[in-house]
């Protein structure tokens, strides 16, 4: 595929602006004002107030999506009776299910990540790791349909300890449906 000649004369003309202002400038050499140059625009780490200020924040935009993949795709269909054998809509709402109980694993991990950045936040979700990290088999018996009740339960019962955690440690946690991009996409 031919390239339009007016890109080719501005990528030229571009790059001989950009070699003859680097050697232009300066007695030293080139190398020496290149590396002046990227280390200047190198990016310092942010403070340890800030890292915690933004900690918190992802925890309770992670749990608060965890919350709401729960509370949507998983508690609300099974309240209505959609994984009852014979129920109309069953697979897809398992199916569903599924996909949402692996989004909610994965959420729950970066929250207690995030977690990690808040002393405070730490403490309070640390208790919950073990409980986070038994949800990993859940998705695949929803999606089959085993046990539901169980799995349910289980993923209802992590949420809320996961938000009541969130909220002792002054991070409330509130549910935010993600978008279908968002839950298969993770």
């Amino acid at each position: 595929m031919p390239v339009p000649i007016r890109r080719l004369v501005v990528a030229l003309s571009l790059c001989c602006a950009l070699l003859a202002g680097a050697t232009a400038c300066g007695s030293g050499s080139a190398t020496q004002d290149t590396a002046a140059v990227v280390a200047a625009a190198t990016p310092t780490p942010t403070t340890s107030a800030e890292k915690q200020k933004f900690a918190k924040t992802r925890f309770v935009v992670n749990a608060g999506l965890a919350a709401g993949a729960t509370y949507q795709w998983i508690v609300k269909p099974w309240k209505a009776g959609k994984f009852k054998k014979g129920a109309k809509g069953r697979r897809l709402a398992l199916v569903k299910a599924g996909v949402a109980g692996a989004f909610t694993y994965n959420r729950l991990k970066a929250a207690t990540k995030n977690a990690q950045g808040d002393p405070t936040l730490a403490k309070a979700v640390a208790p919950l790791t073990a409980g986070i990290a038994a949800l990993k088999d859940l998705p695949s018996k929803l999606r089959k349909g085993d046990s539901t009740d169980a799995a349910v339960g289980s993923f209802d019962d992590i949420i809320n300890d996961v938000k009541d955690a969130g909220k002792s440690a002054g991070a409330e946690v509130t549910d935010q449906v993600p978008s279908a991009s968002q839950l298969t996409g993770g």
